[in-house]
């Protein structure tokens, strides 16, 4: 059964725009609601923030769906400290932790789309991982307060 699950999953937060997911994510309710009750009130209570992430650019949507990168930021640190047991005072923990971040950050990628960063802190609105317009924007607007 799992790996139906699984794929039942993906097809929400893998569709192509926010109305397939949402099609994707009925069909999940609908199948899965007698047998997992609780896995499935999980994801109606958190659905529109898992769902979230179609209204960034597409080119963001790969680092938000994933927690790979903070799990990569972490694992030199976590392997250092779990070497080392003790690390001394809290101060010293400290700078060893900053130095490791440090030294870990010059093998880390760049985020694709990160000039479209400005664009999203300044407010500009997207649907469906594209840029909207004024127009759109106002209908988008009305089409969020409706659901």
């Amino acid at each position: 059964m799992q790996p139906k699950i699984k794929d039942s999953l993906q097809d929400i937060w893998m569709a192509e725009s926010r109305h397939s997911a949402y099609k994707a994510y009925d069909l999940f309710v609908k199948n899965y609601k007698v047998k997992y009750p609780k896995a499935v009130d999980c994801l109606v209570k958190d659905k529109e923030e898992m769902l979230g992430f179609y209204d960034y650019p597409a080119e963001h949507w790969m680092h938000i769906r994933t927690s790979n990168p903070i799990e990569s930021t972490f694992a030199t640190v976590r392997l250092r400290t779990h070497k080392v047991k003790s690390c001394g005072s809290r101060k010293t923990t400290l700078m060893m932790v900053f130095k490791l971040a440090q030294s870990a950050e010059k093998k880390w990628y760049r985020l694709r789309g990160f000039k479209l960063l400005a664009d999203v802190i300044s407010g500009i609105k997207f649907k469906d991982g594209e840029r909207i317009t004024q127009d759109q924007t106002e209908h988008h607007d009305q089409l969020i307060h409706q659901i």
